[in-house]
């Protein structure tokens, strides 16, 4: 069964090639990291904070090419962990179908608050239970 996650927070390095985001349980105490690039994370800060961009950006421009074809953004689900490495879904709602897109979890993520209001983001609980067991 997934769980719903927030965004906690993000950690942005001028001097480390490994960005983090922390998710945390929406109404729990589990929280994890993710490490990320510097692109997806600035991403993901513009749109926490709201700072605006003059042109579209990559996650604006997959928002865009996929309400333009008619599909509904559903929600973000981490599905998988193997061999230190996330796996997600950006899950799409299109004429009645759900079609899932596999995708890094940080460009995943980045859509979800790219989206308004943002996607919920969930986890698959063997996800929690492997990365939290390992820690």
């Amino acid at each position: 069964m997934p769980v719903q996650m927030e965004l906690a927070r993000i950690i942005i390095s001028e001097i480390n090639d490994q960005q983090v985001i922390y998710l945390k349980e929406v109404g729990g105490q589990r929280t994890f990291p993710i490490l990320i690039g510097i692109f997806e994370a600035t991403s993901i800060d513009r749109r926490v904070k709201g700072i605006p961009s003059p042109r579209p950006l990559t996650h604006d421009l997959i928002v865009s090419v996929i309400e333009h074809l008619g599909g509904q953004l559903q929600d973000v689900l981490i599905n998988e962990l193997r061999e230190h490495t996330y796996y997600a879904k950006l899950r799409v709602r299109h004429n009645g179908e759900l079609i899932e897109i596999d995708a890094r979890p940080s460009d995943a993520i980045a859509v979800a608050v790219t989206c308004r209001p943002p996607l919920p983001i969930y986890v698959n609980e063997e996800v929690l239970e492997e990365v939290l067991g390992s820690s």
